[in-house]
């Protein structure tokens, strides 16, 4: 059912909140001691001034940002949904992540730690990672880019990847990074849509043990793509590679000789930064527009505030530039804070599966951020793995991607945050451009499974399809109902679809797509996508919450529940679950799940099908591709793009397993 559906009719009726969590982890005393906000009343403080005098509020916050001129209008939003945010300012987003930082005496800081899949490695200070911005930026310069020009990025997680982003930021140039795990045809759709007139990419990337052929992509991606001018390829697996004269150039060669000083253009405070395209299940992909200063700003502050950086943190986000974390809290978020962000290019389970926490150890890693299907595979892989390497340098942990069910939340916190390690569950989308809701490590109670508190200016509410407020703990539409600094513009070439995506469903809100609900506490509780919720004999359910169920008994390590079209209940439930090591998927632990759920949450939520399975199908972000999982339960073939499935053996194994 498509979201438009959902709203629409019977879909309208509140969507049902059956999970009952009552864990509460106050945060540590001695991560209070030391943390940027150190009580609630600082939190309130802070977030009844961003809504009740939001102009003075943000005038404060920009400060916090170097602008070649001061803006003179905080937020203009005279022509809703188009927003303007620090009207009248030149500011540039290179010039914040490294400039500024070097001005400060921050030069010698590590900025970048780089560990790739094979394992070499290198560091670049501040001072090192400006000198390959700026000659970066002069030879897509030479090749004759401009500002305003949109420039595709589509390689491996090497340095290069971050120096080419803050490159095309440092002369003006709107970089759109395609994600490295998409192919040829998804790859030529995002470059014609940007139009852009230049590629970077590498020979190849590295994954588990294999060599990833994105130069070959490219070649067959620029066979349709007429406003690419230039290509520039950085070596890094070696292979031998077709050139084509005119077009292809070895970056290796551009680069040598070439100036390491470029001035960072000032630019208007809503000249666009980036493009990213979220790809779509049916249809053309929508290309997601950031504009430079409140983008950078929402960044700056999250990272700041919601992972409490500090000057001796070695910060890891383990998401792929390809995606929007990648963009927020790999590069822009943690360079804009002088923070030393790590970088790694391969899979968590190469050569083993212990790769992760190995990386913590020899980095000394204090603060990590990973995603709720990533933390399932530690569980499922077990805790040897992270208890043969001493963890004891991280302080803080996070989740980010979809909502993380309690009992995978408690192990992180138990196996891999020895306890001590506050978690912050944050709640965001590609649109927001910067966490939305999250809880504050030194001050928030938190809560299995919730995502806390809106962040500050951001105005979050549950609601009904007319709009209306929900009282607590009932399930509703999330919405949010103001302008903030990193909103996406529009639809990069369609204001129209802009318009009916996202402020028509809901008017005159912002229509998240999540279903949640907002408990006496007021601590949200996203309940997943709206068009994740089944409708079983006339209840809706947010199937997020069957699958925490599912995941509470101790042989589940990973489950995802969808609906399948029921005759007799218009849908019923079907659960895919993979177990722990050791346990064994007979009938009897089948007749056992579905009893287990109809214990923990109601006989309504009760599965009507469990299939076991050794896998999920997911994207290489981890992400769990429910839709995939949707056509297998009714026996559909699959339909939409799946050019970013991890593992195509996995859904034929599927097809095959039928109860």
């Amino acid at each position: 059912m498509t979201t438009a559906a959902m709203l629409n009719g019977r879909a309208t009726a509140p969507i049902e909140s059956l999970l009952q969590e009552q864990r509460i982890f106050a945060p540590p005393a001695e991560f209070t001691a030391t943390a940027r906000l150190k009580s609630q009343a600082e939190y309130e403080r802070l977030y009844r001034q961003s809504m009740d005098q939001p102009e003075q509020f943000w005038r404060e916050m920009s400060d916090r940002l170097h602008w070649s001129e001061k803006p003179t209008v905080m937020c203009d939003w005279s022509h809703p949904p188009f927003a303007r945010w620090f009207t009248g300012g030149k500011i540039n987003a290179s010039y914040n992540c490294l400039d500024r930082h070097i001005n400060h005496g921050l030069g010698d800081k590590p900025a970048l730690l780089w560990e790739g899949e094979p394992g070499d490695r290198k560091v670049l200070t501040y001072r090192q990672l400006h000198r390959e911005v700026c000659r970066m930026a002069n030879v897509l310069k030479a090749q004759g880019v401009k500002t305003g020009d949109r420039v595709a990025i589509y390689m491996p997680m090497i340095p290069e990847a971050a120096v080419a982003m803050l490159a095309c930021a440092r002369i003006g140039a709107v970089h759109t990074v395609v994600f490295g795990g998409f192919a040829a045809e998804a790859l030529a759709d995002r470059i014609n849509d940007a139009k852009a007139v230049a590629v970077i990419t590498a020979d190849g990337g590295w994954r588990r043990g294999k060599i990833v052929e994105l130069k070959k992509n490219v070649d067959a991606a620029l066979a349709k793509t007429p406003t690419v001018q230039r290509c520039l390829v950085v070596r890094r697996t070696g292979q031998s590679l077709a050139m084509t004269a005119g077009r292809d150039s070895w970056y290796h060669d551009l680069v040598a000789g070439v100036s390491d000083v470029c001035p960072a253009e000032p630019l208007d405070s809503e000249h666009p930064l980036f493009i990213l395209y979220t790809s779509g299940t049916t249809g053309k992909p929508k290309g997601v527009v950031h504009t430079t200063a409140g983008y950078l700003l929402g960044a700056l502050l999250t990272c700041e505030y919601v992972f409490d950086l500090k000057d001796k943190d070695v910060y890891w986000c383990t998401a792929d530039i390809g995606w929007v974390t990648g963009h927020s809290y790999t590069v822009y978020g943690p360079l804009a804070c002088g923070a030393t962000t790590l970088l790694y290019e391969g899979a968590p389970n190469f050569p083993d599966m212990d790769r992760f926490w190995d990386l913590i150890e020899r980095y000394h890693v204090s603060v990590f951020y990973t995603a709720p299907t990533a933390i399932r595979a530690f569980v499922k892989w077990g805790e040897k793995y992270p208890q043969r390497h001493d963890l004891s340098s991280l302080r803080l942990l996070g989740t980010v991607g979809e909502p993380i069910n309690p009992e995978a939340w408690t192990w992180y916190h138990r196996v891999i945050g020895g306890r001590r390690c506050p978690i912050v569950d944050t709640w965001w989308q590609t649109e927001t451009g910067s966490i939305m809701c999250t809880p504050l490590p030194g001050i928030t109670a938190t809560k299995p499974g919730s995502c806390a508190v809106p962040f500050f200016g951001v105005d979050l509410a549950v609601v009904d399809r007319q709009g209306r407020e929900l009282p607590p703990n009932v399930g509703g539409f999330l919405v949010i109902r103001r302008p903030w600094p990193s909103m996406l513009r529009t639809l990069y070439g369609d204001d129209e679809r802009f318009k009916q995506q996202y402020w028509r469903e809901i008017e005159p809100f912002y229509f998240t797509g999540d279903g949640a609900r907002r408990d006496a506490d007021g601590y949200f509780w996203v309940m997943g996508r709206v068009d994740d919720v089944v409708n079983v004999a006339g209840h809706r359910l947010g199937t997020m919450e069957v699958e925490s169920a599912m995941v509470a008994h101790p042989k589940v390590a990973e489950a995802a529940v969808v609906g399948r079209p029921d005759e007799l209940k218009g849908q019923a439930l079907a659960a895919f679950v993979t177990l722990k090591a050791g346990a064994e998927p007979d009938e009897s632990l089948r007749q056992e799940l579905k009893a287990w759920v109809g214990k923990e949450i109601g006989a309504i939520a009760r599965p009507d099908e469990v299939r076991f399975t050794e896998a999920l199908p997911k994207t290489r972000s981890g992400k769990i591709m429910r839709r995939l999982l949707r056509d297998i339960a009714a026996g559909k073939e699959t339909v939409g793009d799946t050019s970013t499935l991890e593992d195509y053996s996995v859904l034929a194994a599927l097809r095959q397993d039928r109860e």
